[in-house]
């Protein structure tokens, strides 16, 4: 029986019931308070020391390590803008601040100060001489010699001082608006009768962070030799002190319903908003003197607590500009091009392909590329009639994005559902939509006040006298890039359910997308039936307690019980206090968070048999997969949904059973087992809420690495990723002739 297709008002009434339901099932503050739970984000800040730790390590390769050290110092960039910004709104909109929120907020600036302290004690002690060894160094303008300055001095005049613009602040001239992360000098001048002038100056972002100087992989800082040379521009003057320093704003958006006419013109409004926000945190390069440090302190209303001395260069993000140019294959991991599954090496289409059966794709070991052909074959297909997806995140120039395009010039039903509050991609996701909509395809701005975190391909496809449906659903986003770093789940089928609740979940995100809360909160509720798919905010929640619960009666009984959960984060306070009440009475579970973990782990009297590790490794753990044992005849899940309140009440996320056994035995025996044996690149959370790493007696295993060594053993080498992402098909008759020549 096919499932049925609601029109927009009874879609509307289902969500608002089904969420109104779900955030009735919240604990009490008293009850949360009773929990052992650790706090959200000082488990954030544990995640970002773990990143850390790979930069520290000496037995990975010496570039990697910059790289570890910049994604750290981008995480906490990130950290401050959103949730440092998102509590500060929180402390400022309660009259009476609760003395929780306030040493929320102290401990979290504490430890975010030790966690820097830690950043700049890895770059100098641990980075800095092991780079010089490999003669890859970063010099002061002051140590060069007279040929280096000379070379310097070029450099600045023809390609820095005419873009560089200082700014006075006195009486006439007010502080500057200083933009979000952007890197500023603070100079301060005396003119021959000794009086004392402020002056701020913008690193504009279109400079390079380091610039070379004469021998290969000699560098500078731009800020250096912008300080260097500032004399230029006040003659006269002399320079008593410059410092470099930045700020960070809250960037936490938030659309009022009342102010929603139309959904992208208020991102687009937000946006704008968002670049002026408060400060949340500003940084100053320690050799700024006090009166300097006081001065800025106090032109950007920041609060002494809320200052970093900073005892090395800012924005150490930008360390990822050493790992990109500098091409020593000693000084890196091992490269990997994803492989193409044998199964798929074949002169076949990739209708036929599916038709022939279920199929995972684990990426970054099997390549994106098959997600693409899928895709870009439906766009040239003559009996394809429709193609409908989402899009979250993609990459600029995305062969998604250009093969729906094609496809509405050909005449295709094509919808494309775009999330505009895909935080930080917002703009781009602004633009290809436009891009898209000019193409003639149906774009739907996603749904206000909730985020469309799904990830879904519905092609129809005309066969004979039928239409069939083929179906993509993945943990990743539609991102090329992404895909070669991302550790992800991509599920093919033309199974007639999944294809029907595929439909149905399309026809949710485009049927309402346009009411307002309002109009879900007032509207009637409507039972939805779904044959295979767990939807957020409607089921997902309560299909989750409801497993625990089972394994936990399961567990009572004297049968089989056990959960092994593979997420980037478990918050939500219920589902930890369900899977308590599971381990108390005995059933065995392993979880692999990568991130936030809020449950405590090995406390007598609650989890005495939850074990938690974490694996940071060259590739970000990012597939969410989901084992119950029910009772000796396990069932496996994936999702694109964390177990947080965010993805079970504001977010629009799919849960989908595995059941072809070629496929369940790939999770059952290889996946899942993998993981979970790593002791080379995995932490175990303890009860005090710190990580150690996994000791062992036995032999290293590292996950990654094995699942390399598997893609490799296992597919078919098809040559450079980039060429076969542009050529749709073409990988399928290289991979025929490869295979045939084996």
């Amino acid at each position: 029986m096919q499932a049925q297709e609601p029109d927009d008002s009874a879609i509307a009434a289902l969500v608002a019931e089904t969420t109104r339901q779900a955030e009735a099932t919240v604990p009490s503050p008293a009850a949360v308070e009773s929990l052992p739970l650790f706090n959200r984000e000082l488990s954030w800040l544990e995640f970002n020391r773990r990143v850390l730790a790979e930069a520290d390590d000496a037995n990975v390769p010496l570039l990697e390590r910059v790289k570890f050290l910049s994604i750290c110092a981008n995480n906490l960039d990130e950290f401050f803008m959103i949730r440092v910004g998102a509590l500060r709104d929180v402390v400022a909109a309660i009259a009476e601040t609760p003395t929780a929120d306030l040493e929320q907020l102290d401990a979290i600036r504490h430890k975010s100060r030790r966690l820097l302290d830690h950043i700049y004690r890895c770059l100098s002690e641990g980075l800095v001489p092991p780079l010089r060894k490999e003669n890859i160094r970063i010099e002061r303008v002051a140590d060069l010699g007279k040929r280096e300055r000379g070379l310097i001095e070029e450099y600045f005049t023809r390609n820095v001082e005419p873009i560089l613009t200082p700014l006075a602040v006195d009486p006439s001239h007010p502080f500057p608006f200083i933009a979000n992360l952007a890197l500023n000098l603070g100079i301060l001048l005396e003119s021959p009768r000794g009086e004392v002038h402020f002056v701020i100056l913008k690193i504009p972002e279109s400079l390079p962070r380091f610039i070379t100087v004469g021998e290969k992989w000699r560098y500078v800082l731009v800020e250096d030799v912008i300080s260097s040379h500032i004399g230029r521009f006040f003659p006269g003057m002399r320079l008593r002190r410059s410092a470099p320093f930045r700020v960070i704003r809250n960037s936490d958006i938030s659309i009022k319903e009342d102010d929603v006419q139309d959904l992208l013109k208020s991102m687009e409004s937000e946006l704008r908003r968002r670049e002026r926000q408060e400060i949340v945190w500003l940084e100053i390069e320690s050799t700024a003197d006090e009166s300097l440090v006081q001065l800025l302190t106090k032109s950007t209303a920041s609060r002494a607590n809320e200052v970093f001395l900073a005892p090395g260069p800012l924005k150490l993000g930008d360390v990822k500009q050493l790992y990109d140019e500098i091409d020593v294959p000693a000084l890196k991991d091992k490269p990997f091009n994803p492989r193409i599954p044998a199964q798929l090496a074949t002169s076949e289409d990739i209708f036929s392909i599916i038709r022939r059966g279920d199929f995972l794709l684990h990426r970054p070991y099997e390549s994106f590329t098959t997600v693409i052909e899928l895709v870009q074959t439906a766009a040239e297909d003559p009996d394809v009639v429709a193609i409908k997806q989402t899009l979250y995140r993609t990459d600029v120039g995305s062969p998604i994005v250009e093969a729906l395009a094609t496809a509405a010039s050909l005449g295709k039903q094509v919808t494309a559902v775009v999330e505009l509050q895909a935080r930080f991609d917002e703009k781009k996701n602004i633009s290809w939509a436009k891009q898209l909509e000019q193409a003639g395809v149906q774009v739907v701005y996603g749904l206000f006040g909730m985020k469309t975190h799904c990830k879904a391909c519905l092609v129809i496809r005309r066969e004979g006298r039928e239409l069939r449906r083929y179906v993509h659903l993945s943990t990743g986003n539609y991102n090329a890039l992404t895909a070669r770093i991302y550790n992800d789940i991509d599920f093919f089928t033309c199974d007639p359910d999944f294809g029907a609740d595929t439909a149905q979940l399309m026809n949710l995100l485009t049927g309402f997308s346009t009411a307002g809360v309002q109009e879900l909160i007032d509207a009637q509720p409507l039972e939805m039936k779904w044959h295979d798919f767990v939807v957020a905010p409607m089921d997902y929640h309560r299909w989750t307690l409801d497993m625990i619960a089972r394994e936990t009666s399961n567990a009572k009984e004297g049968k089989p019980a056990r959960i092994v959960a593979k997420m980037n984060a478990l918050v939500d306070a219920t589902v930890i206090a369900a899977l308590y009440r599971a381990s108390r009475a005995g059933v065995k579970i392993q979880l692999i968070v990568r991130g936030i973990c809020c449950l405590v782990p090995g406390l007598q009297g609650f989890s005495e048999s939850i074990e938690v590790i974490s694996i940071v490794d060259r590739f970000l753990e990012h597939s969410r997969i989901f084992r119950f044992e029910n009772g000796g005849k396990p069932e496996f899940y994936i999702s694109s949904g964390d177990w947080m309140p965010r993805n079970f009440y504001r977010r629009v996320e799919t849960t989908w059973p595995v059941r072809s056994e070629p496929l369940v035995r790939r999770l059952e025996d290889r996946i899942l087992p993998v993981s979970l044996a790593d002791n080379a690149k995995s932490w175990v959370l303890r009860s005090d809420g710190k990580y150690e790493r996994r000791k062992t007696d036995g032999p290293a295993v590292r996950s990654q690495e094995t699942f390399i060594a598997i893609a490799r053993a296992e597919a078919v080498t098809l040559g450079p990723y980039e060429e076969i992402v542009r050529k749709p098909g073409s990988f399928r008759r290289k991979a025929k002739k490869k295979k045939k020549d084996r």
